[in-house]
């Protein structure tokens, strides 16, 4: 279980193996969807607690803003995760839209210093996924909150093996020592079991859709770059993430689940 508790050390704050631990890494990106619905269950237990709390206090009669109930949740995911993620959303932001060679991107990929390019993203895909989280009907807003997370750790998996590693060294690179093709087939394997579980077809569905949106994002990058990086990696989940929570908004008065 080395490579479930540095995937849990990697990924969040929670209290697990340190992130360098050594040799957990390489099997680490088995363990990311049950990392996901960690997460997930997370946002579940803290959107019911507000509930429940806004409900004891107005006795029953709900004043809790929706609007500031689905930014405290995406405020939650961002402090789970520190805002791995989304730095390398930002990073690449700023590369794969400011540069305009191969060599100029990667650079801009190393710089600590953030452009226009990172801050007009970040702010778009922040408000898109607390819209998101906003719009999400009752009847399927706990499996959709529950599974989004799961489906973007997938997303990465599959983008880690489906394209090649550019930079030496990188964040990216213990993830890639030692990788077997089991380690892949087991993380699909959760992530098609937990998708059926808690949403049924709609839950198939979403994992398409996140398979889709690893492939494009991880191809567009590669061309642009040659390959992918860890930033690269960060992007793909917060784009996931966005793009699971949007067509949950729409399929969930069809899942199992209501």
């Amino acid at each position: 279980m080395n490579g479930l508790r540095s995937a849990i050390g990697f990924l969040t704050i929670l209290p697990a193996a340190p992130r360098d631990a050594a040799g957990g890494l390489a099997s680490a990106r088995t363990w990311f969807p049950v990392v996901g619905l960690i997460l997930g269950a997370i946002l579940v237990a803290a959107d019911v607690l507000l509930r429940s709390v806004d409900s004891m206090v107005t006795q029953g009669e709900s004043t809790l803003p929706p609007l500031l109930s689905a930014v405290l949740l995406t405020v939650i995911l961002v402090v789970l995760t520190r805002a791995l993620h989304l730095d390398g959303f930002m990073d690449c932001c700023d590369a794969l839209f400011g540069g305009f060679d191969r060599k100029r991107r990667l650079e801009i990929l190393r710089d600590p210093h953030v452009g226009a390019f990172a801050v007009t993203g970040v702010v778009c895909l922040l408000l898109l996924k607390a819209s998101a989280i906003l719009a999400l009907p009752q009847a399927g807003r706990l499996w959709v909150l529950l599974l989004f997370p799961c489906l973007s750790r997938w997303a990465v998996v599959l983008a880690m093996e489906l394209f090649p590693y550019v930079r030496s060294g990188g964040i990216g690179t213990p993830f890639l020592n030692n990788t077997r093709r089991w380690q892949v087939a087991f993380a699909l394997l959760v992530t098609v079991i937990a998708a059926l579980v808690i949403a049924g077809v709609a839950g198939l569905v979403l994992v398409a859709v996140t398979s889709a949106v690893a492939w494009c994002v991880g191809a567009w990058a590669s061309k642009q770059l040659g390959g992918v990086t860890g930033d690269v990696y960060g992007a793909v989940i917060e784009v996931s993430e966005v793009a699971v929570l949007l067509v949950g908004v729409f399929l969930s008065p069809t899942s199992m689940l209501r």
